[in-house]
């Protein structure tokens, strides 16, 4: 039997892409195995929005074609954002490739292998499926799943920031049928999800394409600012409720959402149904209104704090994480500052932060990248020294009080560990075995970026539920590149 290793770069859509590729080349005959020099097939699932990703991608390439000198019958394929982007370009680049495959063409993986398996020469199939968009559902297979899921509500992404290449990666957006969506989560939650993450490049725009949602009412109290950058059709909320009543569904979290639809009906929906997690990642990526226009954000510093400060009126102890690029081209140290402003002001417990780096069919190439180098790497240090202070205080204000922690999978030094519903991490000590479960925890200890606790050694027999089963997958290198749109 024919095995595969699988190495993903970047952010959680990738994540999940790497899941539906391991599903569809298990459902094909081939096992997954942790190294690369056991494997007949090695699978990378590539990131390009940032520099970084396609520099390891190279590496890694170079790395396995050593391997494949070896091993001749080894077979290299590369997917997903910088298979999309560079096409055939990247195997006259890269020689050593013999499969590029875009995001949309994964249910075609085993079709293509056996073209490769029988001698073919190296394939490239990159083409967007805009005309009948397909999805990915999650199989529940037996021992491998997990307390949490990523389920994709849509792709694509028509918002066309100045310095973001995924419009040309991953296509114009395109919206998976509310049913569709609702069918996977119950499946899920049935094999023993207990939190579902819903994925999309902007995943609060999403509307329904069969129509079958009806309007979800707008918050309490709340009025709607009149300037049309704020209007949207989004059918967001309306879904969000949908998947609300789904029996035995613990948590509800969403990523990444864009804040010009942050409506009032996103907000009423927070208010009002228990299963949303309190905490939401809300990029804002500038705050500086000068380069908010260059980027093409469509929103100001002022807009978007009115936003997130609504959102958080309406649901009490809300946390809020985002995304910010430093040096972008143009910013000065005055812009810097009103970015650091905005930091300040609204107190993130996570703040994603990148340096800009010119990204291929970006409009932003065509300006100037006149910050240093130098300059980029210094602000963003500052940047993350003034939110990683932000977060460890937060995490100290939590010592001695007691959190509900959705218990996701042992600790690498015993124990437990997991998160609560506004993200913090936590690791604890718990009698008897409680993935899957929510349970409470006394903290006793924060650390930089998590917290330390202990359950009630008595809590899972007063809990009486028996505990989930544990994912039995092959281990899977990763190389994280996190942002959002």
């Amino acid at each position: 039997m024919p095995s595969y290793a699988l190495v993903t770069f970047g952010c959680q859509m990738n994540q999940h892409d790497s899941e539906r590729i391991g599903e569809v080349l298990r459902g094909a005959g081939y096992d997954e195995v942790e190294r690369p020099d056991q494997a007949d097939l090695v699978l990378l699932n590539t990131c390009s929005v940032r520099e970084k990703a396609e520099q390891k991608l190279r590496s890694e390439v170079g790395r396995l074609g050593m391997l494949k000198q070896q091993k001749k019958d080894l077979l290299i394929a590369v997917a997903g954002c910088v298979a999309q982007q560079e096409g055939e370009k990247l195997i006259k680049r890269l020689p050593q490739i013999d499969l590029v495959l875009g995001p949309d063409n994964i249910p075609e993986l085993p079709t293509l292998l056996a073209e490769l398996e029988l001698g073919g020469p190296s394939l490239v199939r990159t083409v967007f499926d805009v005309d009948e968009p397909r999805f990915l559902s999650a199989r529940a297979e037996p021992g491998r799943t997990a307390s949490t899921a990523y389920v994709t509500v849509m792709k694509g992404c028509d918002e066309r920031c100045t310095y973001c290449v995924v419009p040309y990666t991953r296509g114009p957006e395109r919206y998976r049928p509310a049913r569709e969506i609702l069918d996977e989560v119950e499946r899920l939650v049935q094999a023993g999800v207990r939190e579902v993450t819903l994925l999309g490049q902007t995943v609060n725009s999403y509307r329904d394409p069969s129509g079958s949602l009806s309007a979800a009412p707008v918050a309490a109290g709340y009025q709607e600012p009149g300037r049309p950058a704020w209007a949207s059709d989004s059918e967001f909320p309306a879904l969000l409720r949908l998947l609300s009543g789904v029996a035995g569904l613990l948590r509800l979290r969403y990523t990444s959402p864009h804040p010009r639809h942050l409506t009032g009906a996103l907000i009423r929906a927070h208010q009002e149904l228990p299963v949303l997690a309190r905490h939401v990642h809300m990029p804002f990526q500038s705050g500086s209104d000068r380069l908010l226009k260059r980027m093409l954000r469509r929103y100001t510093a002022a807009e978007y704090v009115e936003r997130v400060d609504a959102l958080r009126k309406a649901v009490q102890g809300l946390t809020l994480s985002s995304d910010v690029i430093v040096g972008f081209p143009g910013e000065t140290r005055d812009d810097f500052e009103r970015t650091l402003e905005l930091v300040e002001r609204v107190r993130f417990t996570g703040v994603y932060g990148f340096m800009y780096s010119e990204r291929p069919h970006t409009p932003a190439r065509n300006l100037a990248d006149d910050v240093p180098e130098i300059e980029k790497r210094a602000r963003l240090e500052e940047l993350f020294e003034l939110a990683d202070g932000h977060r460890r205080a937060h995490l100290e204000t939590l010592v001695g009080g007691a959190e509900r922690v959705l218990a996701e999978q042992p600790g690498a030094r015993g124990g437990f560990s997991g998160r609560t519903e506004r993200n913090e991490i936590v690791h604890f000590s718990c009698a008897g075995d409680p993935i899957g479960q929510i349970v409470p925890v006394q903290i006793t200890r924060a650390f930089k970026n998590s917290l330390e606790g202990a359950a009630d050694p008595n809590w899972i027999a007063r809990a009486g539920r028996e505990p989930l089963p544990r994912a039995a997958s092959a281990p899977r290198r990763a190389l994280p590149v996190l942002t959002g749109p």
